[in-house]
């Protein structure tokens, strides 16, 4: 980004869904950086505080507590934004739920709060805010995952969640084209968060398989996507490239998966004993 684009952002209005840490809160940074009046939403009221406060100018931005499974806290998102801004730029779908396990191991009430906030929430979102961003010629990113470009076992809910959201995505991206409206969906693979750190002894070995990508590498493509609209982005791009693969070709991704995940058990078990985390 050169010294002249650092202001893209100046004066507009961008929603950042699970925008209290990991890659909401870098998306949140880095809008905010370059101008952007940022409404940072999730369910947690005190890391929404202090990821406010990390912002370049907390005054700026605003804080809605927020449950994207709840329809309801989605529209009193949206009205909350237009009461204090009166427009809306960019809707970043961010928030993201996982179970992981065989999916007869997953209790039912997570499989159904993994298709509402995967999937339910940015297609409500999207439409709840399309009004308004047609009026500025705004845009929609919303985050997917290389897992719905490829299936995870252990992973099979969040998988299709994923992969729905890339196709809503892109048929999404052909819909509002002509009315000046820019759709793009970010894939990313394995990112270096809580998300998988917290829990990585329930994390399916084949998932480190994958090189890990950073928050702020994810947060700059999100950034960088509301400005060009690209249709999709993988991240990183060798994983885009075998999910491509495997995608085309399951039978050789079938006789590779033994393979991986042998690999992807040395990497977690490097991981766990360089950040000391549970056995």
């Amino acid at each position: 980004m050169s010294a002249a684009d650092s202001h893209r952002f100046q004066g507009k209005v961008v929603i950042v869904t699970g925008a209290s840490k990991g890659v909401g809160l870098m998306a949140a940074r880095g809008f905010a950086a370059e101008g952007a009046h940022v409404v940072l939403s999730a369910r947690s009221p005190g890391p929404l505080k202090a990821a406010r406060q990390s912002l370049p100018r907390p005054e700026d931005a605003l804080v809605v507590k927020a449950d994207m499974a709840n329809l309801k806290d989605a529209e009193r998102l949206i009205k909350e934004t237009i009461k204090k801004f009166g427009r809306i730029d960019v809707l970043v779908n961010n928030a993201g739920y996982n179970a992981r396990g065989d999916l007869e191991e997953v209790a039912l009430k997570d499989v159904l709060h993994i298709l509402d906030v995967n999937l339910r929430a940015p297609i409500a979102m999207a439409k709840l805010a399309l009004p308004h961003l047609q009026k500025t010629g705004g845009a929609i990113v919303n985050v997917a995952s290389i897992a719905g470009c490829v299936p995870v076992p252990e992973e099979a809910t969040y998988s299709a969640t994923k992969a729905a959201l890339r196709w809503f995505s892109m048929a999404l991206h052909e819909e509002v084209a002509a009315e000046g409206v820019r759709v793009s969906v970010v894939s990313p693979g394995p990112i270096d968060t809580d998300f998988i750190m917290n829990s990585i002894d329930e994390v399916p070995d084949l998932v480190f398989s994958q090189p890990m990508c950073t928050p702020e590498e994810v947060a700059a493509l999100i950034v960088e996507r509301s400005v060009d609209g690209a249709r999709e982005s993988k991240i990183r791009a060798s994983s885009g490239f075998l999910a491509t693969f495997a995608y085309i070709f399951p039978g050789v991704r079938r006789a590779l998966l033994p393979t991986l995940r042998k690999k992807g058990a040395r990497i977690k078990a490097r991981l766990k004993k360089e950040r000391g985390l549970s056995a």
